[in-house]
């Protein structure tokens, strides 16, 4: 199936062939649905706290930063914009030129709204000759769309979500990775002032990021009183995945296979390389404007003080274990933290030995926790202040 040249494209990648054919294998057969033991609710999987709560662990996490720990916000942010304009590249390729859906003239009846809005005026002014309100009073809406999305202009259809202009504000619009650079300085700042920030980024666009981060860093150090650590990544060749045709045989371009990068699932392993105490994940595009973070600032520093919890009780049970010196109790103690806390269940801890539990709880506690955050409306019946563990 694979021609020598094939077989030197994985090897350039670092894909082994039978992880190839093991992905071919795959699309043939279908994926397994996952299976699912029960929904989440509160005391299974989902953690509700009362006020007093709230603040026990808030100031959990202000302690935690005092003690300048390594904290780590990661942000994938290689996804491109282009499904975000898929409406406005259909209207360039429409056969008519005036908006005609629902959707095109909204844009074009909020346009002066949007945070890239000046940068798309100069841009028109520069290619065109006119202003976007020229351009729309004369009819040729689609030297606007195409000014927006085109190399010519702002290339925005070509661009990752990072680096586009998202919300406007009285002196500056910033982009989403600005929006990034904001949140880190607000929750995840040590107490000298240091924030680590890493993104994940696609290779086409590692300069334009790079250099934007030169251009801004400078202004949101001086705005919030930090200083940022900022790296990048790319995501790793070796998780792409082989395309396929209808018949769900390779999929070939230019007599060479094609591979499309793999899904967020991919970036683990960008995610073992950072090396923090505690790492924020939060994707490019999830972010809004300041009159908004409020409730994100407060949540992630709840979350925050969550795992820090969990670690110092999971730390204590690692030296009990290592050192030998716990009694039945404290390994039943371990098991409820484990189901109650940590929401792992296994009926065959039962049939255990002590030493066989003991080895198994090890185990489970020496791996990496994950939490995420929910936030809900204490005004809705039964709101209040949501932490879902996963």
């Amino acid at each position: 199936m694979f021609t020598p040249e094939d077989l030197d494209l994985f090897a350039e990648k670092g894909i082994d062939v039978h992880t190839v054919e093991e992905q071919l294998a795959s699309f043939k057969s279908g994926f397994p649905f996952l299976r699912i033991l029960s929904s989440a609710s509160v005391g299974n999987g989902i953690l509700s706290l009362d006020e007093q709560q709230t603040q026990y662990y808030l100031d959990l996490w202000e302690g935690y930063l005092k003690d300048n720990h390594k904290v780590v916000k990661f942000v994938p942010a290689s996804g491109a914009a282009s499904r975000m304009f898929k409406d406005l590249f259909a209207f360039l390729s429409a056969d008519y030129s005036e908006p005609q859906t629902d959707f095109e003239k909204k844009f074009f009846n909020s346009i002066e709204h949007f945070a890239f809005y000046s940068d798309l005026d100069e841009a028109c002014l520069k290619n065109e000759g006119k202003s976007i309100t020229d351009l729309i009073e004369s009819g040729n809406y689609k030297a606007v769309v195409s000014n927006l999305l085109e190399a010519k202009g702002l290339n925005y259809g070509s661009l990752p979500k990072g680096l586009l202009k998202f919300h406007r504000y009285a002196t500056n619009n910033r982009t989403a990775m600005e929006e990034h650079l904001t949140e880190g300085a607000l929750y995840a700042a040590s107490s000298d002032g240091e924030v680590n920030i890493h993104f994940t980024v696609s290779h086409e666009h590692l300069a334009d990021f790079k250099a934007l981060v030169a251009k801004k860093k400078a202004d949101y150090e001086r705005r919030y009183g930090v200083r940022y650590h900022i790296s990048f990544s790319e995501q790793k060749p070796s998780t792409d995945t082989i395309a396929v045709d209808a018949n769900n045989e390779p999929f070939r371009e230019n007599g060479r296979p094609l591979f499309r990068p793999g899904g967020h699932g991919a970036l683990i392993e960008n995610l073992n390389d950072i090396d923090a105490e505690i790492i924020f994940v939060k994707n490019i595009d999830n972010v809004v404007p300041d009159r908004l973070k409020e409730p994100t600032v407060r949540f992630k520093k709840i979350i925050g003080g969550v795992l820090v919890s969990l670690q110092t009780e999971i730390n204590r049970y690692i030296t009990m274990l290592k050192s030998g010196k716990y009694t039945i109790d404290d390994l039943r103690e371990m098991i409820q933290f484990l189901h109650k806390k940590l929401f792992v269940r296994n009926e065959e801890t039962k049939h255990l030995e002590d030493a066989e539990l003991a080895l198994y709880l090890l185990r489970k506690l020496n791996r990496p926790i994950r939490v995420c955050g929910m936030v809900r409306n204490s005004g809705e019946p039964g709101g209040g202040p949501f932490i879902a563990y996963n």
